[in-house]
């Protein structure tokens, strides 16, 4: 039988998205080799998709009516590994391995070795195109899931994202659900600085998109743009999620620097004592 995650108390999740943060700085720590920023603005999205929104099985990775997830913004896959792990798709001590040689825990998303992996990425720009095709297969085959994709900010700059978004809303794509991680720095600094994008939510919903914003680290205000997308038909469906690069942890927060930088052991031991 599929699991349906579904925990709709906001403290519980807040308790997850803590532990999530937590593991995420261990294994980056111990790596030292990963993207600390993006993975913890990331993480109450995650956390909120998979624990309150989707349908899966972790005992059958492969269950045809699952709900698919891309992570489009590749880097951020520690924080994906977190919550794959504690949803059980493998040990948590794995989470240790992360960039090792030989590892099923690689820099970026591998889908031929990491279970609960849909597809692999990393090449930033292309997640939002395999997102279409799965929606649209999804409803070839009748099968009745939903595809949702984690997108960066940085990565909205690329054309083939906006590509997607005119395929998307052209085969009115209802099944597929986009959240953008708007923490407004990528790794050459502010996305204002390199390539502005305002008025981003104008542009998805003249793309045709069913459009929200909302605070990215509210779990009230995601799910319940979450649940708004089941009673919009013939669109798809953004979701501007707007967040603080670094999330959780003060030296971290909203500096640019720490987009691909680990922490260091002063760093790590202060980001253990706020997230105590």
């Amino acid at each position: 039988m599929p699991i349906y995650q579904e925990i709709p108390d906001i403290s519980q999740l807040q308790e997850i998205a803590r532990q999530v943060r937590l593991d995420i700085l261990e294994m980056l720590f111990k790596s030292g080799s990963g993207h600390t920023g993006g993975s913890l603005s990331a993480t109450d999205i995650l956390v909120a998709l998979f624990f309150a929104q989707m349908r899966f099985n972790p005992r059958d990775p492969c269950w045809p009516g699952r709900d698919r997830f891309v992570l489009s913004k590749g880097h951020a896959a520690p924080a994906l590994y977190a919550v794959l792990s504690r949803l059980g798709y493998f040990p948590r001590k794995e989470l240790l391995t992360l960039r090792q040689f030989g590892s099923s825990l690689q820099g970026h998303p591998d889908s031929s070795c990491t279970p609960g992996v849909e597809v692999s990425t990393g090449s930033l720009g292309q997640g939002l195109s395999i997102a279409n095709g799965m929606a649209l297969a999804a409803r070839l085959n009748g099968s009745g899931a939903r595809v949702y994709a984690l997108l960066g900010d940085g990565e909205v700059q690329e054309g083939q994202i906006w590509e997607a978004a005119m395929s998307a809303a052209h085969y009115k794509l209802d099944n597929l659900v986009a959240v953008l991680d708007r923490n407004r720095l990528q790794i050459d600094g502010r996305t204002a600085d390199v390539m502005g994008l305002e008025p981003l939510a104008q542009k998805w919903e003249a793309f045709g998109w069913h459009t929200q914003e909302v605070d990215g680290h509210s779990f009230p205000e995601l799910l319940a743009a979450l649940k708004a997308t089941d009673g919009v038909a013939g669109r798809p469906h953004m979701i501007v999620a707007h967040t603080v690069k670094g999330k959780g942890v003060s030296i971290f927060e909203n500096q640019a620097k720490y987009h691909g930088v680990t922490p260091t052991k002063e760093e790590y031991e202060q980001a253990l004592k706020e997230l105590a």
